[in-house]
């Protein structure tokens, strides 16, 4: 089981399952795409209930909410409880006049969970960066490309990573992480 567990698989069916790997949808979630200098990060993060990280790669979490640094002044802010409309106003109310970009990407954005002992070895088909528990450890989240497709992908887990993408890019992503998990298959 994961260490952070705000994704939970949708019940369905394993989107890709190969031996030591398999690929489940995630369950929906309230997403906010959010910017702001400190001063706007240092309201945002109560009103979110959770603490926006400042440190790069970075993620902080609840059991139900979790916030993923991207930038410098750039958060992914995930909910799995509250309506997104109600998440966005407490946000948009605590923050008041302090500059800030707050848009709800909830229909734009969707995850895939990536887990099993051979998880890193299947994201590294397409994506070119060290996974190894040790350097790119439980809580790490990073945008990054997957093929041809931006995503961010946040490990939650020692076997378990989380890959958010758009909506439009699901079934590229997913298929080509079935394409290799054939390849595993026979490996």
């Amino acid at each position: 089981m994961s260490e952070i567990a705000i994704h939970q698989a949708n019940g369905a069916a394993p989107v890709v399952s190969a031996r030591g790997a398999k690929v489940n949808l995630a369950a929906p979630l309230a997403r906010f795409s959010f910017r702001g200098p400190e001063a706007a990060c240092v309201k945002a993060g109560p009103a979110f209930r959770t603490g926006l990280p400042t440190t790069p790669l970075s993620s902080s979490h609840t059991q139900t909410r979790a916030a993923l640094w991207l930038g410098p002044d750039e958060w992914l802010l995930l909910a799995a409880d509250g309506s997104a409309g109600q998440i966005f106003g407490v946000i948009e109310a605590a923050l008041g006049d302090t500059p800030h970009a707050l848009v709800d990407v909830s229909e734009r954005n969707t995850a895939l969970i990536v887990s099993g002992p051979r998880a890193a070895w299947l994201l590294n088909s397409q994506l070119f960066l060290d996974l190894d528990d040790t350097v790119f450890h439980v809580g790490m989240a990073t945008r990054t490309l997957f093929a041809k497709a931006e995503i961010v992908l946040w490990r939650t887990g020692k076997d378990q990573f989380v890959i958010e993408c758009w909506r439009s890019f699901l079934p590229y992503v997913a298929g080509l992480l079935a394409e290799v998990a054939r390849e595993l298959e026979v490996a």
